[in-house]
C-alpha cells in the first residue's frame, strides 16, 4: 500500500488526488494493511503537495481502525467515503438511491461520474466543506445533501435530468429482466401442458354460470370487485362481451395484475400510509404482486396434473409448490410455507369468485379448464 497503488487506483498524479480517491484505495485492501500505510502515504502526499489536511487523516485512521476491530457498520464506512465532500451520497433526502457500483448501467455511470466531477468543483470552490462533513457538522452534512439533490434534478445542456435519466435506465433494466423470466416461465407452462394428457373440454354451463355472477360481482363497489377489475385492467377498458374472454381475462389478471386499484375513493393514499393497517383490497393486491413467476408455474402444474376434485386451499397450494418438481426450489422450513400460504390467501379467494375452486377450496372442471389458459394468457405478449 503505497502512493503508486493510490495513483494508480485513482487514474491521476499524486497532486491531484483527492479525499475520495485516497478513501476508495485504502479501502480496496485490508485494513490492517491500510492502517500501517498510512503515515507513509501522509508523507508521500505532503512531498507531492497535496498534502490535504489533519481532519481528513485523522478521520481515515479512526475509519480503518474501527473496521479492524470490527466496531465499523456499512453506513459508518459509507458515510466516511461520503465526507470526502466529492463522493455522491448513496440515498438522498428524497429516497433517490444510486444503484450498487457493480450494477451500474451506461447512464448512471455516466451520471455519477458527472456528479463527482460537479462535487470536485464545488469543494475548488470552497462550496464544500469537507473538514466539516468529516467532523460530522449537521449544517454542512444537509447543505451537502441539498447541492446534490439540485443537481440530481436539474438539466443538463442535453435536456437530460440526470436523476430521471437514472431511474428510467433502473426502470428498464428492471422490465428488461422481468419480461425475460416471464417469457421464461411461459416456455416451461407450454413444455409442461404439452407432456399432458389432451386438455379438457370447455364446461359450457358452468362457464356461463360463472360469467354472469362475475359480471354482477364486478358492477358492485369495494372488494372483491374493485381488485377483480384492476386485476383485468377493467378500469379503463369495457369489459368484453363475449364470456370465455370475459373469464379469461380475468383469470389471467389475478396471475398478472393489469393495474392498480382506482383512486376514486382514495384508495391509493390510504395504501401509501404506512402507518395504518392495509384494507383487505390494498393486501389482496399487494398479495398477488407479490408472487413469483416459479410460483404459479408449480401450482398450477400441479392443480392440472391432479385435476377436478383436489384440494387447492392456500396452505395446500404452499405444499404443492414446496414439493413441485417443476421448479428448482431450496428445503422450505416452516416460516417459507406461511408465507406463501399467506399469498395465496388471496388467490385461493378470488378464484372462489370465478368459480375456479367451489366454496370447499375444491379445484372445479371450470378450472382445471382455464387456469392453464389464463396463465398462459398472463405471461404471452400482447402481439399472442
Amino acid at each position: 500500500m503505497d502512493i503508486d497503488f493510490v495513483c494508480a487506483h485513482a487514474g491521476r498524479p499524486a497532486s491531484d488526488v483527492t479525499r475520495r480517491d485516497l478513501a476508495r484505495a485504502l479501502l480496496a485492501v485490508p485494513s490492517g494493511v491500510a492502517l500501517v500505510g498510512l503515515p507513509d502515504l501522509r508523507r508521500a502526499m505532503m512531498a507531492a503537495g497535496n498534502p490535504l489536511s489533519i481532519t481528513f487523516w485523522d478521520s481515515a485512521k479512526a475509519t480503518l481502525s474501527s473496521i479492524e476491530s470490527g466496531a465499523a457498520t456499512v453506513g459508518d464506512v459509507q458515510r466516511w467515503i461520503e465526507s470526502t465532500g466529492t463522493e455522491p451520497i448513496l440515498m438522498t433526502p428524497s429516497y433517490f438511491v444510486w444503484p450498487e457500483e457493480d450494477e451500474r448501467g451506461p447512464v448512471a455511470v455516466e451520471m455519477f461520474a458527472r456528479l463527482v466531477a460537479y462535487l470536485e468543483e464545488r469543494v475548488a470552490a470552497g462550496e464544500v466543506d469537507p473538514d466539516a462533513l468529516a467532523t460530522g457538522d449537521p449544517s454542512a452534512r444537509s447543505a451537502y445533501e441539498e447541492l446534490q439533490e439540485r443537481w440530481l434534478g436539474t438539466p443538463l445542456p442535453d435536456g437530460r435530468v440526470p436523476g430521471f435519466a437514472v431511474s428510467d435506465e433502473q426502470d428498464e433494466e428492471l422490465f428488461a429482466a422481468w419480461d425475460e423470466e416471464e417469457a421464461f416461465a411461459l416456455s416451461e407452462l407450454r413444455r409442461i401442458l404439452s407432456e399432458l394428457p389432451k386438455p379438457p373440454e370447455l364446461p359450457s354451463a358452468d362457464l356461463d354460470a360463472a360469467s354472469a355472477r362475475l359480471r354482477a360481482l364486478m358492477a358492485m363497489p369495494g372488494y372483491p370487485a374493485s381488485v377483480l377489475r384492476a386485476c383485468a385492467g377493467f378500469d379503463d377498458r369495457p369489459v368484453p362481451d363475449d364470456d370465455a374472454e370475459l373469464w379469461l381475462t380475468v383469470a389471467a389478471g389475478v396471475a398478472a395484475p393489469v393495474s392498480d386499484l382506482s383512486d376514486a375513493e382514495g384508495v391509493l393514499e390510504e395504501f401509501a400510509d404506512l402507518d395504518g393497517e392495509l384494507s383487505e383490497e390494498d393486501t389482496a393486491l399487494a398479495n398477488l404482486c407479490a408472487i413469483q413467476h416459479a410460483d404459479w408455474l408449480a401450482g398450477v402444474a400441479a392443480l392440472v396434473r391432479l385435476g377436478p376434485g383436489v384440494l387447492a386451499s392456500p396452505e395446500r397450494m404452499a405444499r404443492l409448490i414446496a414439493e413441485s418438481e417443476d421448479i428448482e426450489i431450496d428445503d422450505q422450513d416452516a416460516d417459507d410455507l406461511d408465507a406463501t400460504e399467506g399469498l395465496f390467501l388471496s388467490v385461493v379467494s378470488l378464484w372462489r369468485h370465478l368459480g375456479i375452486v367451489d366454496d370447499d377450496e375444491v379445484l372445479t372442471p371450470l378450472g382445471w379448464w382455464g387456469l392453464p389458459k389464463a396463465l398462459e394468457r398472463a405471461w404471452s405478449p400482447i402481439t399472442d
